[in-house]
């Protein structure tokens, strides 16, 4: 697929990755179009790059069915669409004290799942009605995280992350008729505006468990993602982009 021209949805696209996802699409002819929660991350990318967005809560079905109805309306039905929308609640499973044993929190469990594997099958499954109703022979981009394999304090990051691999397979092996693809990206550590106001101390302790000896770059991902767009022959599969760490 050719990135000039292409309609291109991104969820979380207000900041951080998806902003770089948003930003690096954009200068290579696509026409990226970003939902987030936060307005001031909107108006900022909007104001700095004129790139346009809107408020969408990828929990919400009703919205999600509305926004991509309408956005087809307006543009025409997504050529891709970047899933990157993701939040994290870690909590130990079970955490035993000299005088009480705490246990993982639901609340963390539901929220972390309701946007990082619920609103990625929402949107997921919007995008592609519109694309098979329009004849669009797109892609479905799903960002993962090195986390999928398990991580201490994540029970509710790497189950939905491995959840949505799963789905993406699922996916890739249905919509293939239609000529649309679906495919991940389990990043490592990278450095994202979040990442960065760790600790360095914390931050040089990450990067020397990584073979690579540093944390990834927010381009390296960005660019694996233009990859799969550009690679029609590339479906069904993640790649990982950690550096060469496991946890």
């Amino acid at each position: 697929m050719d990135i000039a021209g292409k309609n291109i949805v991104i969820t979380g696209g207000g900041r951080g990755l998806g902003k770089q996802f948003a930003v690096d699409l954009k200068n290579l002819g696509g026409k990226p179009y970003v939902v987030d929660v936060i307005q001031n991350d909107l108006d900022a990318l909007k104001e700095e790059t004129g790139i346009p967005g809107e408020i969408l809560d990828v929990t919400d079905e009703e919205k999600i069915v509305d926004f991509f109805e309408r956005f087809t309306e307006t543009n025409g039905a997504p050529d891709v669409l970047i899933n990157n929308a993701g939040i994290t609640a870690d909590h130990f499973f079970i955490i035993k004290s000299e005088d009480k044993i705490e246990k993982f929190p639901r609340s963390n469990w539901d929220k972390v799942i309701d946007i990082n594997l619920t609103g990625v099958f929402l949107c997921g499954r919007e995008a592609a009605y519109h694309m098979v109703k329009h004849g669009v022979k797109g892609v479905i981009i799903n960002i993962s995280s090195i986390s999928k394999a398990g991580n201490l304090g994540q029970t509710n990051y790497a189950a939905a992350k491995s959840g949505l691999v799963a789905m993406t397979v699922t996916w890739a092996k249905e919509l293939a008729r239609h000529g649309v693809r679906a495919a991940a990206i389990a990043p490592g550590y990278i450095l994202t505006d979040m990442v960065a106001k760790i600790e360095q101390r914390v931050l040089d302790k990450i990067a020397s468990r990584i073979p690579a000896g540093r944390l990834g770059e927010m381009e390296e991902i960005s660019r694996t993602a233009q990859y799969i767009i550009e690679c029609d022959f590339f479906n069904g599969r993640v790649i990982e982009v950690d550096g060469g760490h496991r946890l």
